[in-house]
């Protein structure tokens, strides 16, 4: 069975204007995303600025997520580190918390070779029982899954499914057709519906974070095969959706969030401010698109 399908939000981590986690705000936003039919939760991770937060702070979202969320849809956490230690430890810890699946990253910046990266999900596998999405995201870890890598991560029971980011449609086709065992998840907002015709099970979408019907419609739309409806939707946002990347996710995303009434902060730092002209950019595309307000 799946862990979700639908539209899984990469969601924002809010922070105050100190820079502490505004959980006021949190629990607003996931309200937000229930009401909005979002399908999954997806916290801390790249869109969530886990790299910028401190373990405590980490857990302390996870534990608030799973609480306030209370099993009316999935909630799933990063676990993932270039350090396959830290990365069991901390995926045991969540574990605890009661979340229903973990998202772990490609270990970064070692690039590790494939022995090291099997035994490196392994170990994490070995020690939770909860399912285990793979993130392959070789754009910011350096690293792609190999097929015969994937094949072999596949055997291990409770590695369930994929996040596939890489943006290369004929990469993704042959996970599908060569590693069925594996559900496949769009990490790239633009590519959902390609990814749907070869089998994906959904998206986890930074999108999601400012228009979650949107998204949900476009995945159930698919589904449920109205494929025109799907592609229009597709088709229409894709705009919208390559405008969360203009800068590096989140910072898009959170100014967007911003400019639409959201109030959830600024990134953390390596993450600055966006140039000028390129806020103007977004302003403009957010509204041809109409979005929606905050309210």
């Amino acid at each position: 069975m799946s862990i979700f399908t639908g539209s899984g939000v990469a969601l924002v981590t809010p922070f105050t204007n100190d820079n502490q986690v505004n959980y006021k705000k949190l629990e607003e936003l996931l309200e937000f995303h229930v009401e909005n039919k979002t399908d999954a939760i997806v916290v801390v991770g790249t869109t969530g600025e886990a790299s910028t937060m401190t373990e405590e702070e980490r857990l302390e979202v996870i534990k608030f997520t799973v609480e306030k969320i209370n099993k009316r849809i999935p909630v799933i956490a990063g676990t993932g580190s270039n350090c396959t230690k830290t990365a069991v430890e901390f995926s045991k810890k969540v574990e605890e918390l009661g979340v229903d699946a973990l998202l772990v990253v490609t270990p970064y910046y070692n690039k590790g070779n494939e022995n090291g990266i099997y035994e490196h999900y392994k170990s994490i596998a070995s020690v939770v029982k909860l399912p285990i999405i793979l993130y392959n995201v070789p754009g910011r870890t350096g690293v792609n899954l190999s097929i015969n890598l994937l094949k072999r991560l596949a055997c291990i029971e409770n590695i369930v499914a994929i996040k596939e980011a890489s943006g290369n449609m004929s990469y993704t086709t042959e996970v599908a057709r060569q590693v069925p065992e594996l559900d496949i998840y769009s990490g790239n907002d633009d590519l959902t519906v390609p990814i749907l015709s070869v089998g994906g099970k959904g998206v986890i979408s930074v999108s999601a974070n400012i228009i979650p019907e949107t998204i949900h419609n476009m995945v159930m739309s698919f589904l449920k095969g109205d494929i025109k409806e799907a592609c229009r939707l597709q088709l229409g946002y894709n705009e919208l959706s390559n405008g969360m990347f203009i800068e590096t996710n989140p910072v898009p995303v959170k100014e967007a969030m911003n400019y639409l009434g959201y109030e959830v902060g600024q990134c953390r730092l390596p993450l600055g401010e966006m140039y000028q002209e390129n806020k103007e950019k977004l302003y403009g595309i957010i509204e041809r698109h109409e979005v929606k307000k905050w309210s």
